[in-house]
């Protein structure tokens, strides 16, 4: 069996001590020009690659990060989380970064999990999802000086001037803006909205987008406007529903937006007339079926969050050092426009009886 070289295989090849060459790998600033060069020749003509887990533990550093792996909803919109997990280990991996996923049933219960890593020294830091206004999760982080940042805003006051952490999110009103717009641009005057409940930051976010770009506009009046809009939770069921809701109420439709793919994919099902309906999320399904759909970009967020994370700020608000360069990312979306390719026919003569 080929032998691997070893740290004494570098010493001794660079003439230096085993110990010279760990500062060489661990503080290079600490080891005299000539010297390093040397060391460093060695190490490439010898091929060496340090043992990640002994290096761990001399350092005390495990180079990982931990995330909570949150549960499949319907198996559309949450597959979001699914790519950006996949892109933020892809990225990682390139730095020499690995990511650790855990479970946790509420806040409270990931709060523990959270202290559990920590106190065991399993993470350097974290990345959290789905944040929503006054997170205990956030403000335990920050009370125990750990390093994380969120995908997600903090949705405070002021989070864009004055974040109370850092963290990477996508503009979900731009998004919404532009597809009013862009549905605007193509004659459309009554544009309807399925969007969540108000207790969704990030629902009344993209609602924002929809509604300020009606009112620019000016084609419909508040009162019309409001016909135009049906709340519900996530899901395709709910979007059928919601949209033979809107259909009953609004008077006419000449397009729909929807702050999910789900609620899209449901919308369809009742949408006989075929008006053009954009969803959220640019999901995998969207895709298949041709449904037009707004991008999150996930590889930028995943990109923004190992910035912040590993950067100058190192994950922490608290005593970063001073910098011209923002403590947060907002992803700008991108609308994706498809031509509808495929529809379940026999759902939409079932909802439409």
């Amino acid at each position: 069996m080929a032998r691997f070289p070893t740290v004494t295989d570098v010493a001794l090849a660079s003439g230096v001590s085993r110990q010279t060459v760990s500062n060489v790998m661990n503080s290079p600033e600490i080891v005299r020009p000539d010297t390093r060069e040397r060391v460093q020749a060695a190490i490439a003509e010898l091929g060496y690659r340090p043992h990640a887990s002994a290096r761990r533990l001399r350092t005390r550093r495990s180079s990982t990060i931990g995330i909570r792996l949150d549960p499949m909803i319907d198996g559309i919109s949450g597959s979001v989380l699914d790519r950006f997990l996949h892109a933020l280990t892809e990225q990682a991996a390139r730095q020499g970064l690995r990511v650790l996923l855990f479970t946790a049933t509420s806040p409270t219960d990931e709060i523990a999990q959270l202290q559990r890593l920590n106190d065991g020294a399993d993470v350097d830091g974290f990345v959290l999802t789905s944040t929503f206004a006054g997170d205990p999760r956030t403000q335990w982080l920050l009370d125990n000086d750990i390093a994380f940042v969120t995908f997600g805003r903090p949705w405070g006051d002021d989070d864009l001037g004055n974040p109370q952490h850092l963290w990477v999110d996508v503009d979900g009103w731009a998004g919404l803006h532009a597809a009013a717009r862009a549905q605007q641009a193509a004659g459309a005057r009554r544009i309807g909205y399925i969007g969540w409940p108000s207790s969704s930051d990030t629902g009344e976010d993209r609602r924002r987008g929809w509604r300020d770009a009606m009112l620019e506009r000016g084609d419909v009046t508040e009162r019309e406007l409001a016909q135009l809009e049906v709340s519900t939770v996530d899901g395709v069921a709910q979007g059928t529903a919601a949209m033979l809701k809107l259909r009953s109420t609004a008077g006419g439709l000449d397009a729909v937006l929807c702050a999910s793919d789900s609620l899209a994919l449901g919308a369809m099902i009742a949408n006989p007339e075929r008006v053009p309906i954009i969803g959220y999320d640019n999901t995998a399904v969207a895709a298949a079926i041709g449904l037009s759909s707004i991008d999150q970009s996930v590889e930028a967020v995943a990109t923004g969050v190992l910035e912040l994370l590993t950067g100058e700020f190192g994950g922490h608000v608290n005593a970063a050092p001073e910098s011209l360069d923002p403590r947060h990312r907002m992803i700008e979306p991108r609308l994706v426009s498809r031509e509808l390719s495929s529809i379940p026919l026999g759902a939409v003569a079932a909802a439409s009886a």
